[in-house]
């Protein structure tokens, strides 16, 4: 049925929705529906075409959708007018708006299908430009913002270098990094054209970075790929010197990247170039060109060569698999090492006649013709930095260093310092070799307890300079020894100290001599366990009451002997009495203008007959200095081991003033000098043999010097000199285990009942300054005048007791001395020409005498004194006196470890 002919809806709503169909007016309704309906016929006659074109009530063309719109508001009812009555005539609505454009289409909406999601080209070409504009802009927003870092602080990390005396390098040590930064023209340009050819042809045109090399590294990285390096000498140098970050990471190498275009921008490429080639790792440990030199080659890097150049520029690829010792990676063994550094040596040097640098080739191909062989390369220990003497000659050094300038030990530690020293390589590796002979041929210490702990230590210095030429410290840092034997305080000296005190009695004389200097021909009973007496003439006392006694180590009756004879055969008696009358703080003073130290003696309020014997306790290095002094007549420079510090190119002050002192008169020195020469080392006495050090003279040129064995052989010395060299040896025990570090006995030693001084030190120094004088010719000591009056020293025995020597009971003497099978000559009264002193009982002018029995009292005019000759033996002790006099009289204990060759430490 057509809708025309349909009824009417019962209600307004009914009726205008069925009037907006129809296009004709609805039946009204009681809410208004009969306006709606008009309304609805009014925009229904608009959705049909009459047949003259126009639509029903007048409605134009085009209004349809408007009208639609009424039809539905009448078919609800609704009207648009507030009293529900006829509106009038519809007005005409203007068009739509067409829809805004998106400022990107896309979603294409033009377009259907796949093509609404393909972008145009306008787009792709504006993300092109946008993402280029986009790129540049944080390109210089980052480098804007970048700051270029100062050079980090382990950048600069340096070792210390230590030099021998001829300048070649020693070792290094200390510091951070085994690194030395040496300046650009210090590097060889070989080197420098070596490193440009193989790394960066256009380093000095680029501006520090690679766009061809920094692609490459992003697509290898994008790709899975390990992540590149900078590709550059800037840039390496930038990691290398100025980022304390070293993580291979895309943010590190976009930082990198901009720190390197600035660094090339503003910094000169020269400094670029030497920062890289300073701080470039080249294996082995070796941080840096001059580390890299000394590692392979065993030169300073100004002295490399063009091939070892090139082989040092292919190392800085990778030196774990370049180095032709091998590597620590797979596949890195020597043979595939060395394959791959002589493939990239030869092509190094085959660049450079490629690559050219001021206007022409870096080599010509004359030049490359003459490396066809592969350099030596040096073979790498890594444990070789500081054994046999080396530690031992750096810390000498160094605490040299801190003594005499205001470097400060954590200074020092942290590097940097070139030190040049005084220590003489081949004369350093000649006193190491007589020392493990002599360890060798006598110490046995599987199978011999006592052979155990044996130390050795040993210094040589130069009497005209003053310098240390050579020391001997132990077996070396690397057989975990870190105590310097040379160096060290704690053993004491024994008889060698005797010669301090016959140059203080020649010098100052004796309270007998009134204070004027006295001849080496003076005497003194040299009989055992003589009383010794202070210098009133009172007997010291013991610890328990009894007169004090000095026990020579056998009781063998010396008789009256002369200090030069007594020196010879090192006889206790003599010297600790002569200490006690020459004042033991003069002798004190004495050794100290000698070269003693101070700390290495006892106190002078602490001072005891004993201090004659040697319990002081030197080292080596400065037993020599002192023996130097008189080898150089007198004079004392005070003993050094550097002469040169530099710091950054800077020489510092304070190493090249070494001035002379007049330490003791040249005749005095020279007097001593001779005593020890013709006595000590020549001296001839019948039965008894020949002096303590007769050894000595196997060097068979002049020499002079002096034993010294302490108490139960805890210690035994030989301290020599010729005039060019003076040099001590010392021998003792000590266990490293102990707690106290206390100085043990070395009776059994090397197959020897007793060791002393005149056995394995003397032959030690024998051995060593053979090598080390040789091709120096001999040199005569100086002739010395005559010196001081003879005098007499207390306790002598009397004409009566000595014409008619009695025959030895108990042992005879068995340290230095050969065994005698006979008494000694008998001894004589003064020389009638003498002037007698009221203390001397012997002589022949004096007063009256009431002599008796050795040992017997015998008095004079004006004083009254205890001889003694006896015979019998006696313990020798370390008891305590005291009984001190002024000007140097004996006060304090006595005993100790120090007694001298002959025996020490005094007895009650």
């Amino acid at each position: 049925m057509s809708e025309h002919r349909r009824k009417p809806p019962n209600s307004g709503r009914g009726g205008g929705r069925h009037g907006a169909h129809s296009g004709r007016r609805g039946t009204p309704g009681a809410d208004g529906g009969a306006t709606a309906g008009r309304r609805a016929a009014g925009g229904g006659g608009g959705r049909r075409r009459a047949p003259d074109g126009n639509t029903a009530y007048g409605a134009g063309a085009g209004a349809g959708a408007a009208a639609g719109a009424a039809a539905g508001a009448a078919g609800h009812g609704r009207s648009h007018s507030a009293a529900g009555g006829y509106d009038g005539p519809r007005r005409r609505r203007r068009p739509e708006p067409p829809p805004r454009k998106r400022f990107i289409d896309y979603p294409r909406s033009n377009h259907t299908g796949l093509r609404r999601w393909l972008p145009s080209w306008k787009q792709v070409m504006g993300m092109c430009v946008l993402g280029v504009g986009l790129l540049v802009g944080l390109f210089f927003l980052g480098y804007m913002l970048v700051e270029v870092p100062s050079v980090a602080a382990a950048a600069k990390a340096q070792n210390n270098v230590y030099y021998w005396s001829d300048g070649t390098q020693m070792a290094t040590y200390g510091g951070e990094k085994n690194r030395q930064i040496v300046d650009l023209e210090d590097i060889p340009k070989e080197m420098q054209n070596a490193v440009i050819a193989a790394e960066n042809a256009t380093f000095y045109s680029d501006p520090g970075i690679d766009p061809k090399g920094i692609v490459r590294a992003m697509f290898n990285m994008a790709a899975g790929g390990s992540t590149q390096s900078g590709s550059t000498i800037t840039q390496q140098y930038v990691k290398n010197a100025r980022l304390d970050d070293q993580s291979q990471t895309i943010s590190r190498k976009v930082q990198e990247l901009f720190i390197s275009i600035k660094v090339g921008a503003k910094v000169d490429k020269n400094e670029i170039l030497a920062g890289y080639l300073n701080t470039a790792y080249y294996g082995r440990g070796a941080y840096g060109i001059q580390a890299a030199a000394q590692a392979y080659f065993r030169v300073d890097a100004e002295n490399l060569k063009p091939d070892q150049s090139a082989f040092l520029a292919a190392v800085l690829k990778g030196p774990d698999l370049y180095d032709p010792q091998g590597g620590s990676v797979p596949g890195a063994s020597p043979e595939d090492n060395r394959k791959r550094a002589e493939e990239r040596w030869r092509w190094i040097l085959d660049r450079q006649m490629e690559v050219e640098m001021d206007g022409q080739k870096m080599m010509s191909p004359a030049e490359r013709a003459k490396y066809e062989k592969f350099p030596e390369i040096a073979k790498y220990n890594p444990s070789a930095g500081l054994t046999g003497q080396k530690g031992y000659l750096i810390e000498t050094a160094n605490r040299y260093v801190l003594k005499n300038s205001n470097i400060g030990k954590e200074e020092l530690e942290r590097g940097g310092y070139r030190i040049y020293t005084t220590f003489d390589r081949k004369k350093v590796a000649q006193m190491e070799k007589a020392v493990n002979d002599a360890r060798k041929e006598y110490l046995d210490p599987k199978n011999r307890d006592k052979d155990k702990y044996v130390q050795f230590g040993g210094a040589s210095v130069d009497p005209t300079s003053g310098k240390i030429v050579a020391l001997y410290g132990g077996e070396g840092f690397d057989q975990d020894h870190f105590t310097n034997n040379a160096d060290t305080l704690g053993v004491p000296v024994g008889s060698t100290w005797k010669p301090f005190v016959l140059a203080s009695a020649f010098e100052n004389g004796t309270y007998r001599s009134e204070g004027q200097p006295i001849s080496p021909e003076s005497k003194y009973n040299g009989n055992n366990k003589i009383i010794i007496r202070d210098q009133n003439g009172d007997p010291m006392p013991g610890p328990d009451g009894e007169d004090f006694r000095q026990a020579n180590e056998s009781d063998y009756p010396y008789g009256y002997v002369t200090l030069e004879k007594a020196m010879g055969l090192s006889i206790n008696s003599p010297f600790v009495q002569l200490g006690v009358d020459v004042g033991l703080s003069n002798v004190q003073k004495t050794a100290a203008s000698a070269g003693i130290l101070d700390e290495s003696m006892p106190k002078t309020q602490d001072l005891d007959a004993s201090f004659s014997l040697g319990t002081s306790t030197p080292s080596a290095i400065r037993m020599a200095s002192a023996y130097a002094t008189f080898a150089a007549s007198g004079e004392h420079i005070e003993p050094y081991s550097v002469t040169k510090v530099i710091k950054e190119g800077k020489e510092l002050k304070g190493y090249d003033d070494h001035p002379t002192e007049r330490g003791m008169d040249a005749n005095v020195a020279d007097n001593v000098t001779k005593i020890l020469n013709e006595q000590v080392v020549n001296g001839e006495y019948g039965e008894l043999g020949e002096g303590t050090g007769a050894a000595a003279k196997d060097l068979g040129r002049p020499a002079a010097g002096k034993t010294g064995t302490t108490d139960e052989n805890k210690s035994a010395w030989w301290v020599g000199y010729t005039p060019q060299l003076s040099t001590a040896v010392t021998l003792f025990r000590t266990d490293p285990r102990s707690e106290k570090q206390e100085l043990l006995s070395m009776n059994g030693t090397g197959g020897f009942d007793s060791i002393h001084g005149g056995q394995i030190p003397t032959e030690i120094w024998t051995n060593y300054m053979k090598e080390a004088l040789k091709g120096e010719d001999p040199v005569e000591f100086p002739v010395p005048d005559p010196l001081g009056d003879i005098v007499d020293g207390g306790g002598v025995p009397t004409p009566s007791e000595t014409a008619i020597e009695p025959e030895p009971t108990g042992t005879q003497p068995t340290e230095e001395p050969d065994d005698p099978t006979s008494s000694p000559p008998p001894s004589t009264s003064p020389p009638p020409s003498q002037t007698c002193e009221p203390w001397d009982m012997e002589c022949q002018s004096g007063g009256a005498t009431n002599g008796g029995d050795p040992g017997g009292e015998t008095t004079g005019e004006t004083t009254t004194g205890e001889t003694t000759g006896e015979t019998t033996t006696g313990e020798t002790t370390g008891e305590t006196t005291n009984g001190g006099q002024p000007n140097g009289g004996a006060n304090g204990n006595a005993g100790s470890d120090g007694g001298g060759d002959d025996g020490g430490g005094l007895i009650p």
